[in-house]
């Protein structure tokens, strides 16, 4: 077929691809493809999520419920388990998770045998796409040689790109459709594909850069970015305190300066799949090149800690009402690791929870969007707060998420204190508001 067929086929959307992943990344990209005009098949290991698709009934928030039903409808979404389907696809976009392991290294296993189950049915052409986040060298070094044990040659045979993901759940400004996109390929070839795919889809700039690894350091930098300016926020938090100053109004008057200043907020920790986790693919990297990434590591080191610093102010507040963390009720307002959405991977309320439970106290949670959870062995059910006498129960509400759909008024008049780590209550006349 070659290159120029393969072109064509990616601009007249007569391309058929193939989605490794149905999560967080993979379903809205899949959607967003097959909405202009793709036939998309969806590979996942989870049977549940298979059925869910191909019934049309959404299970991530950045995917709209209508669009995915009606795309599952006319078959222009088809998920299944049964990866010998890959045989029958033109493109392949891998987006499996990358976790760290205990001992905070990459764990490519998810992305190694995704790239197997490609590789035993690669054809020629065929353009492989790697979104999941990973280290620098990801797509080269692993990636390749697995599918060039087909027999096939990278940049002759079949095409080989890096794009990172960029989702912000919850975000309602930029969503996978309208965030530009940053493509690395294996070859000139490779990379012309890949971004004339995400051209065709797309509502925004492609960025092209001129190999994997930029785009891989890319994501990361992205992230480590983020990272670092949150640790520096919390590090002022933990100062504040002890100065007896307001975090929050130093970092507004800071906000009201046009240049060089860009806000970033402390919080009771860092949650998510990204932020808390992406840096440590890059410390990890580093030490193959005998360099340590202090910066990154130190601002790891204060992240983490917050969890803690958030029950020993708990803790003071308790104390101040002469009541011990010991045996007080405590309800955490918040499971997500961010407002707005059922996401609990990561979320510095489990460390809370856990540090709170080695202190013997009492713990309930609220979050009108995780219903129930398991954690370490316990389960955990969200109870109801619509009553008012329910807040009135607790020695301590703890604002852990700031989701909008909590009425913070009837919580500040219901509630006996509260200790607001995300500055969620602009309105304290009550004095019943202990802030971060």
């Amino acid at each position: 077929m070659g290159y120029e067929n393969m072109k064509n086929m990616i601009e007249n959307k007569k391309a058929k691809i193939g989605v490794v992943g149905l999560g967080y990344v993979g379903l809205p990209l899949a959607v967003e493809k097959a909405k202009v005009g793709y036939d998309i098949v969806g590979f996942d290991i989870q049977q549940e999520r298979v059925d869910m698709v191909n019934e049309g009934i959404n299970y991530i928030g950045d995917v709209i419920d209508d669009e995915l039903k009606t795309l599952a409808k006319d078959k222009k979404i088809i998920a299944t388990t049964n990866y010998d389907k890959i045989e029958e696809v033109d493109v392949v976009a891998i987006a499996v998770p990358t976790p760290l392991d205990q001992y905070k290294q990459p764990n490519t296993e998810y992305v190694e045998s995704s790239t197997r189950d490609i590789a035993k049915r690669l054809h020629k052409d065929m353009l492989i796409i790697l979104e999941s986040t990973t280290y620098p060298g990801t797509t080269e070094e692993i990636i390749k040689p697995i599918l060039e044990k087909s027999g096939l040659n990278c940049g002759k045979d079949f095409y080989l790109a890096f794009s990172p993901e960029r989702v912000d759940p919850g975000n309602k400004d930029y969503n996978t459709k309208n965030t530009p996109k940053v493509v690395g390929g294996i070859t000139e070839n490779c990379t012309k594909l890949a971004a004339l795919l995400y051209e065709n889809v797309l509502d925004s700039t492609v960025h092209t850069v001129s190999c994997p690894k930029v785009a891989e350091m890319e994501k990361i930098y992205e992230n480590t970015f983020r990272n670092i300016n949150i640790a520096l926020a919390n590090e002022t938090a933990i100062l504040c305190e002890k100065m007896g100053i307001d975090v929050w109004e130093v970092i507004n008057a800071a906000a009201t300066k046009p240049y060089g200043f860009m806000p970033f907020y402390p919080g009771p920790g860092l949650g998510g799949h990204c932020i808390p986790i992406d840096p440590f693919y890059l410390t990890w990297k580093a030490r193959e090149y005998d360099y340590h990434t202090r910066l990154i590591e130190l601002s790891g080191e204060i992240n983490n800690s917050m969890p803690e610093f958030v029950v020993n102010k708990a803790m003071k507040i308790l104390n101040s009402y002469e009541k011990s963390l010991k045996n007080s009720k405590i309800l955490l307002l918040g499971a997500a690791y961010k407002k707005d959405v059922g996401d609990l991977r990561e979320s510095p309320t489990l460390k809370i929870i856990e540090i709170l439970k080695q202190y013997e106290a009492i713990i309930d949670y609220n979050d009108p969007h995780i219903s129930e959870f398991e954690h370490k062995g316990s389960l955990y059910k969200s109870i109801d707060i619509s009553k008012k006498e329910v807040l009135r129960n607790y020695d301590l509400v703890i604002i852990t998420t700031a989701h909008t759909a909590y009425k913070y008024k009837e919580i500040i008049d219901n509630s006996k204190v509260i200790f607001d780590t995300r500055n969620a209550i602009k309105n304290n006349k009550e004095g019943k508001v202990e802030k971060l």
